[in-house]
């Protein structure tokens, strides 16, 4: 009698520890590993003349991207005034060494009047399509007041940028751009052009009023 209730009991035993290594077995086939990518951030950074007023505090919005940032990423700073090239690469976390190169190659000069957004976005695409073959997430920031001024054939061709993103699509469709505080008006053309290439996810604009929540809904847009 006692052997057949231990029998009973052992049995039992094993039918409880069956179910629930079946039900942990169910959980664990439902948890999603965490498949992390490291993103490239490309930044194009208007220092001309009619845009120091802000830089200085642009220069700030540009450093607190970088601290939210993962020390995989990695970052571009292409500087955009009469011509347009790259000040800065490597890590995000490198703050003071993205502090000197803003400060020695954004200074104020009165000559420097004019504003390449259209070559600077060129060699920022450029960017995000080898980034893209290293394996990272591109994503391209425009912090600037987007004013064409200067040669003509520098600035940005509304009518053409549009099929330049489309392009970059083609081969990286994950990228993601934000502008951040230019004029509501500037910022609206940048919705009316490109909200239907890039969807309201991938592309985000915002006056200097709604920076931080921006920043907040760019994270996003690059996995983070």
């Amino acid at each position: 009698m006692k052997l057949n209730k231990r029998l009973i009991t052992i049995g039992l035993l094993i039918l409880v520890f069956t179910i629930a290594l079946k039900f942990v077995w169910a959980a664990l086939k439902n948890i999603k590993v965490d498949d992390f990518h490291p993103a490239a951030v490309i930044f194009v950074v208007d220092s001309s003349a009619s845009n120091q007023k802000r830089l200085p505090e642009q220069k700030k919005i540009l450093r607190q991207i970088c601290n939210l940032l993962d020390p995989e990423d990695q970052i571009k700073i292409l500087r955009v005034s009469e011509d347009a090239y790259l000040i800065y690469e490597g890590t995000p976390m490198n703050g003071s060494t993205i502090t000197k190169s803003m400060d020695a190659f954004t200074q104020y000069d009165e000559k420097d009047y004019g504003t390449a957004y259209g070559d600077g976005l060129k060699k920022a695409f450029s960017h995000a399509l080898t980034m893209k073959k290293e394996g990272y997430i591109p994503s391209v920031v425009v912090i600037g007041d987007l004013e064409n001024e200067g040669d003509i054939d520098k600035q940005i061709n509304w009518d053409v940028l549009p099929d330049n993103v489309k392009n970059v699509k083609k081969y990286a469709p994950e990228i993601s751009m934000m502008f951040l505080d230019a004029h509501p008006a500037k910022l609206d053309l940048v919705k009316e052009k490109l909200t239907p290439v890039l969807g309201e996810t991938k592309l985000i604009v915002s006056p200097e009023q709604n920076v931080d929540k921006s920043i907040r809904k760019f994270l996003h847009a690059i996995g983070r």
